[in-house]
């Protein structure tokens, strides 16, 4: 039997959606590339058209300037370059869902990570089982199982696989519930079961408190069963292989000023993958409200990069500069991210990293470069070496070349990361 106690509209995932519209109000806005060259070019190319036909009193060579100085570079090479950078991203499994960050990640000067499945692979194991007197841990192991068999719990999977290994086979369970701040409960066999943590058994006044051992790095739950502390399960998740190059490499490679964790796990667990990573600023135990306090903060002092992969991580990833999410965990933090990482690797991330400057500088070439060609022709249109039917095949040579180097931008060069 399935009983509901609350509205959907009080629940943890439409808070989290309220957080996140929230925070897409105050996202940064950008001003275009083309739009800053373009403000300073067209004055250039009138004033000279002016001057050209004051100097010589000769409209034709107004005519032939405007003529060979239309802005086509900034027109077609821009777009094409960030167009093509988009779809470059998208054969390496990249989606690019706001084009505007390609422009803003190079900006970017502190880096925000979760720590979950995002720095860690999101699988850990149970690695210590430690069981208080008076119980067996074949007995605990089955009695948690059965009840996580029906968790959606990120610990669940390991318990149930240490427990698969070790052949037991579960029985049913009943009567279950996860009443806010009690754990998970039930009944299996006739015993009830409860696993909470050791804050909560503390404050629940629990029998046999006095055996918790002492607290360690890693995840940790507390087994309780029939109203008595029976056992501390401990587990590990492991850092990605590439989690510490990358980290490393983000200020020499990438100018990053800042590099922090903001996780919602044990203020232990946190700063146990922080050495592991190379990371020495660590904020724990945040809730997501809390780190999009965190974020915002630091977004008022330096464009940030957020990369995460849970629900929780959604409201955060919107409130920063750039967010990005890593994997497919979740529909919400897809449509958050500005970039989303198919890939379970921060390899991926690197790639975007200099896909986006490779962007820029194929960018700047074709517009710069082709706008320099065109000042250059409204040299020779005013004086009156060029007439408008030769500016139009000029501009027309220079557009296809500005056209032809954005176009570069669409295929990977031969080194697309430096992890």
């Amino acid at each position: 039997t399935i009983r509901t106690t609350q509205l959907a509209a009080d629940s943890r995932y439409a808070k989290i959606m309220e957080v996140m519209r929230e925070s897409e109000s105050k996202r940064p806005q950008l001003q275009r590339l083309g739009d800053q060259l373009g403000a300073i070019y067209t004055p250039v190319a009138l004033a000279v058209a002016v001057l050209a036909w004051v100097i010589s009193g000769e409209s034709i060579r107004f005519l032939a300037v405007l003529v060979i100085a239309t802005p086509c570079p900034l027109l077609l090479a821009i777009p094409i370059a960030i167009i093509g950078s988009i779809s470059l991203c998208a054969r390496r499994a990249i989606i690019v869902k706001s084009p505007v960050v390609l422009e803003q990640i190079a900006g970017c000067r502190t880096a925000i990570f979760d720590k979950t499945g995002t720095l860690t692979y999101g699988e850990p194991k149970l690695t210590e089982q430690l069981i208080a007197q008076g119980f067996e841990q074949k007995e605990v192991l089955t009695l948690v199982a059965s009840l996580e068999r029906y968790s959606k719990h990120p610990l669940a999977h390991a318990i149930l696989a240490a427990a698969k290994e070790a052949g037991i086979v579960l029985p049913e369970a009943t009567e279950m519930g996860e009443a806010p701040g009690q754990g998970l409960r039930g009944t299996v066999s006739g015993r009830q079961v409860q696993i909470t943590s050791r804050t909560k058994l503390v404050a629940q006044k629990i029998a046999g408190a006095d055996q918790l051992p002492p607290v360690a790095g890693g995840l940790e739950c507390v087994v309780v069963i029939d109203r008595r502390y029976a056992a501390a399960l401990r587990f590990r998740d492991a850092p990605r292989t590439d989690s510490r190059p990358f980290v490393s490499h983000l200020g020499p490679k990438h100018q990053f000023a800042r590099v922090m964790l903001v996780s919602g796990d044990r203020e232990s667990e946190g700063r146990y993958l922080a050495e592991q990573v190379g990371i020495t600023e660590v904020h724990a135990e945040k809730s997501p409200e809390e780190k999009l306090v965190i974020v915002r903060e630091e977004t008022s002092k330096a464009k940030t990069l957020y990369v995460g992969d849970g629900i929780n991580d959604a409201p955060a990833m919107m409130a920063a500069t750039v967010g990005m999410a890593i994997g497919q965990n979740s529909d919400v933090t897809a449509e958050a991210a500005g970039v989303v990482i198919m890939d379970n690797s921060l390899t991926k991330v690197d790639e975007f990293m200099h896909i986006s400057r490779r962007m820029r500088i194929i960018a700047l070439q074709s517009a710069v470069g082709g706008m320099a060609l065109s000042v250059i022709g409204m040299v020779f249109a005013a004086t009156g070496h060029l007439s408008p039917v030769s500016g139009a095949i000029t501009q027309e040579v220079i557009d296809i070349l500005a056209v032809l180097n954005a176009l570069r931008a669409a295929f990977p060069p031969k080194v697309i990361f430096d992890l």
